[in-house]
């Protein structure tokens, strides 16, 4: 649910600079992992931090209804062009601008790790169908294989796991986690290992003098190994997490009207009273309907 201060994440808003790069640098996820987290039976799903559309794209592949979001506009016109007729926003994973109970699946690929999760979680249990599913997917260089490892030492290492299990576990609003892993190679060359490090936040950030001395770092172990031209294949684990949602906090609403009962004590009437533990703050802004299902084309909306 929205909170005084929702403003995305410095590291969430890195990658607009570097759009291109990651779009060409990044790897993409294989369809089988997706489809484990989605299931068979077509959803309607919120994709938070969608930021180019390498996930975006299997979730459509795969007949689901898909409202694609990121908090950088620059990120969303480059999934435009890979998805031209997707249906986007532009708004950050802390204040959701959807209706309670919108979504039959949320979904968010790498850019979790940059969410304010103690004001992500609860908007995204906020927006989840009774019954509805958070999922994460990241993928994860394989650092086991030692060219790898030594590969990390120049742009930075990958967590197992990276957290994402711990942050559901620990999360009130959902139930425990399901995981998954997955691999896949990307195969990589002297142009697009370039792209990889660039369009990393904490390369993204330096200042130009210190992205090209580590982009000669990474040139010099890649001509070190040997493969030239014909590029490398990088191993990757796509690790996968999905939980249903629990407790759901509701957008802020007046107090139930209540009536008296024959037996002389009371209830409401209306609509369901916010489940114990959510919040019920006053100063929420009324939620906004998502468009319609047959609202086609480019929709880039700054909520904030």
């Amino acid at each position: 649910m929205a909170t005084d201060d929702t403003t995305p994440t410095p590291a969430a808003l890195s990658f607009g600079a570097v759009a291109e790069a990651y779009d060409r640098g990044r790897p993409g996820y294989p369809r089988e992992a997706v489809a484990w987290l989605t299931g068979e039976q077509p959803l309607t799903v919120l994709e938070l931090g969608a930021g180019t559309g390498k996930l975006t794209e299997h979730l459509v592949a795969l007949g689901h209804d898909v409202h694609a979001t990121d908090p950088d506009p620059r990120m969303l016109d480059r999934l435009g062009l890979r998805l031209p007729e997707q249906r986007v926003s532009q708004t950050s994973a802390e204040e959701i601008p959807a209706a309670d109970a919108t979504y039959d699946l949320v979904v968010a690929g790498e850019a979790f790790e940059h969410f304010d999760a103690e004001k992500a979680l609860p908007e995204i249990a906020r927006v989840l169908k009774r019954g509805g599913t958070f999922a994460i997917i990241a993928n994860l260089r394989d650092e086991r294989i030692p060219w790898v490892k030594r590969l990390g030492n120049i742009i930075g290492h990958h967590t197992a796991g990276a957290g994402l299990h711990d942050a559901i576990e620990a999360s009130p609003y959902f139930g425990p986690a399901d995981d998954a892993s997955f691999k896949q190679w990307q195969v990589i060359n002297r142009d697009s290992v370039q792209d990889l490090v660039r369009s990393l936040p904490e390369v993204a950030v330096l200042e130009r003098t210190a992205q090209e001395s580590r982009l000669r770092e990474v040139l010099a172990f890649y001509d070190d190994f040997g493969r030239g031209m014909d590029g490398m294949q990088l191993p990757y684990v796509t690790e996968c997490f999905r939980a249903v949602v629990g407790i759901q906090p509701r957008t802020a609403r007046p107090e139930p009207a209540v009536v008296a009962t024959g037996d002389g004590q009371e209830e409401p009437v209306g609509e369901d009273t916010v489940p114990i533990g959510a919040s019920t703050a006053s100063n929420v802004p009324p939620a906004v309907e998502p468009p319609a299902d047959d609202d086609t084309g480019m929709l880039l909306i700054d909520f904030r």
